[in-house]
């Protein structure tokens, strides 16, 4: 604990991920006094904010987040800010020169771990295991930055968003939805057979206008009669994909029934830590 003193001090951090919690309670570890004084008197008292591992009786109930286990994520929404945190190498935290190429979450898989995770208000921490001197092996540096690209077309269905009324949607596998005040995005994991995709989530209305993010043009749609909509995806060679992997459509003029889920439920101050943000925000 005094070198967590020592950090605030001098580096002012935004956040505090403890861990290595497990081995005794948070007695032990004299966590409340460090919390106590992190979120009354530290420099950082008003802006900081913490996960729940802080003891091996907190995890899942203390925390400005919670992470639960790692690798967690539940595929529904939660009443309290979470955080998956995850490995690209599905078998270690560290660089294992064992690894083999089957090891590696491909960028498909790891798109989905975004939007499901982002979908149901969590976080997203990525972990990638340099070498011995430092080094990001060129396979975490190609699924960073296939990663990057995908955002760089579809980041507003990420970024700054909130979960909507249904997280995944009830007829098509494979779909996982994010919101903001004017929009509803659904991240479609399969390009549609036929190239026509039925959503049974959202409810349309005349102005309901969808566009495929990185394509300019506005998509024809249509009222199912069973509810929802059909949308019929663009005709495009693969040079004119926008992306690779997943792609999202940004719904606009839907019915007021398609309103917005309720932010996650923060800890109160007094419960001893607290969440300070409601947006997904995606650590890597």
């Amino acid at each position: 604990m005094p070198e967590l003193y020592d950090i605030v001090n001098h580096y002012k951090p935004d956040v505090i991920w403890s861990d290595g919690e497990w081995e005794t309670t948070d007695k032990y570890w004299k966590s409340t006094d460090f919390l106590a004084w992190l979120y009354n008197d530290s420099p950082v008292k008003d802006t900081v904010v913490t996960n729940d591992r802080w003891g091996s009786n907190t995890m899942c109930k203390h925390g400005g987040y919670y992470t639960c286990h790692d690798r967690y994520n539940p595929g529904v929404l939660q009443q309290h800010k979470w955080e998956n945190c995850m490995t690209i190498d599905r078998t270690s935290w560290g660089y294992n020169r064992r690894s083999a190429s089957a090891d590696y979450l491909s960028t498909h898989e790891l798109i989905t771990e975004l939007a499901s995770t982002v979908s149901c208000g969590g976080n997203l921490l990525i972990n990638v295991g340099p070498t011995a001197d430092g080094r990001i092996m060129p396979i975490f540096e190609e699924r960073l930055r296939d990663l990057g690209k995908w955002l760089h077309v579809n980041g507003e269905a990420i970024y700054e968003t909130i979960p909507w009324t249904f997280q995944n949607d009830t007829l098509t596998p494979g779909i996982w939805y994010t919101s903001t005040e004017s929009a509803v995005y659904a991240t479609v994991l399969s390009w549609p057979d036929s190239d026509v995709l039925t959503l049974a989530a959202p409810v349309s209305t005349a102005q309901t206008v969808v566009r495929l993010l990185g394509h300019d043009v506005q998509l024809t749609w249509k009222e199912r009669e069973a509810g929802g909509m059909t949308v019929a995806f663009p005709l495009l060679t693969p040079a004119k994909l926008p992306c690779k992997d997943a792609w999202v459509l940004k719904l606009t003029g839907l019915a007021k029934s398609s309103a917005q889920a309720p932010p996650a439920k923060e800890l109160k101050v007094d419960e001893g830590i607290r969440s300070n943000n409601n947006d997904n925000r995606m650590i890597l």
